[in-house]
């Protein structure tokens, strides 16, 4: 495999201390490194260090003559196979929002053709700031990709959505599975894991339909840690607007028969199936050729039921090891514990939704429930979350797997 080539944009926030870890990270799953940093970067980490640990000078002027004769910005900026800024505070967001080029960082974005990927760091207040929140979205909308943040205590000894996610998350999330000599193969290497996303659209009629708050953040996040895991991956998703995981096979569907469909024509060869998409429980008895007018003081829609995606992938003989998820509003344990049994999965990942909780959050909290065994995993970034849900159910499908493997060398063996 090609060295990846990549950028680390570090700028002025405290979370700047981290990036050394992070440089160590990235080299460790066999990344070439070039820090580039801002003038306030300086104020929290120095060059020296990052110069040390990322075995390349540091660029830091976009006037540096020694360095634009050496390897000017334009010929670094096609250098890189990816831009990755972090932390990146709300004044690096502005800049890159507005397309500014006023130091050297921000003119290599302007400049390169590579994927940009921005960890942000910043105190909570600030992250909800409305302005902050717009660049953001206006930055998604142009493929820009944003890990975290994550919650927790921040230096500013407050307490909220804020921290940039831990480097090893992010190198992660940027870089292929780890290979390292003399370490194990990726944890779902030869594996085939398909994961559904997002939610579904039920027409009404040509312009209304039935949908829901998902924002498919949570499966693609779980896609991009399968593919990270080794794993061969297919994202059947909804109708979202989201950058693809890269490795990651995507297929668009609209409705829940569209998704059930795709499902199933795509299902043959998978290992591990989580079904992560908010799929719509009813969907219109009668599709409207023509708009609805709005004749009447009141008016009733015939719903039917939609076919069971999940339902109909664990019952299938010799089927994959299959995952679901439960959003609730009250009882989470016990709907979660009930849908598990009901629908014979495998492992059911529950999560509380609500006002800021779960759909087109950045963060989740969930609880994970199987036969004889649960897990819970405190709030964090979906990014870091989806991880950690990677590893263990890697570590379940194992178990399953040695288990069958037992049951099978005991019946051979006439035990």
């Amino acid at each position: 495999m090609a060295e990846q080539h990549i950028i680390l944009g570090v700028t002025g926030g405290i979370a700047a201390y981290k990036t050394p870890e992070l440089v160590r990270r990235l080299r460790d799953r066999g990344a070439a490194v070039q820090v580039v940093m801002t003038r306030s970067a300086g104020e929290f980490v120095t060059e020296t260090t990052l110069q040390a640990v990322s075995g390349r000078p540091v660029r830091s002027n976009l006037w540096d003559r020694d360095a634009e004769a050496a390897m000017g910005h334009i010929e670094l900026a096609r250098w890189a196979d990816l831009v990755l800024i972090a932390p990146a505070t709300a004044e690096i967001l502005s800049r890159l929002a507005a397309g500014a080029a006023a130091d050297l960082l921000t003119t290599l974005c302007l400049a390169t053709e590579a994927p940009l990927v921005i960890a942000p760091a910043m105190n909570h207040v600030m992250w909800a700031n409305p302005a902050v929140q717009a660049n953001l979205r206006l930055l998604e909308q142009r493929g820009v990709s944003i890990l975290g943040p994550d919650s927790g205590e921040q230096a500013c000894g407050e307490t909220g959505v804020g921290r940039m996610v831990e480097p090893e998350a992010i190198a992660a999330s940027v870089t292929g599975p780890k290979a390292v000599a003399g370490t194990e193969p990726p944890a779902l290497a030869g594996r085939r894991i398909m994961i559904t996303a997002g939610p579904t659209r039920e027409a009404l009629d040509p312009v209304r339909y039935l949908s829901n708050r998902s924002s498919g953040k949570m499966g693609f996040a779980l896609a991009q840690a399968a593919a990270d895991a080794g794993a061969e991956v297919v994202l059947v998703c909804g109708p979202v607007d989201r950058q693809t995981p890269p490795n990651v096979q995507r297929i668009d569907v609209e409705s829940a028969r569209d998704m059930f469909a795709a499902t199933h024509e795509n299902i043959e060869g998978t290992d591990i199936f989580i079904a992560a998409a908010a799929v719509a429980d009813y969907s219109a008895a009668t599709v409207q050729d023509h708009k609805i007018k709005k004749d009447h003081a009141e008016m009733s829609i015939e719903l039917t039921r939609t076919p069971d995606i999940l339902a109909s992938v664990a019952k299938q003989e010799d089927g994959p090891f299959t995952v679901g998820f439960a959003a609730e509003t009250e009882d989470l344990r016990k709907y979660a514990r009930a849908k598990l049994a009901r629908k014979g999965l495998d492992m059911i990942i529950a999560n509380q939704v609500g006002e800021s909780r779960g759909f087109d959050s950045d963060n989740n909290t969930v609880d994970v429930y199987w036969e004889g065994g649960d897990q819970s995993f405190p709030t964090s970034a979906k990014t870091r979350l989806a991880v950690d849900l990677i590893r263990l159910i890697a570590e379940r499908y194992a178990a399953r797997a040695a288990g069958s493997n037992d049951r099978i060398a005991a019946v051979a063996s006439g035990d």
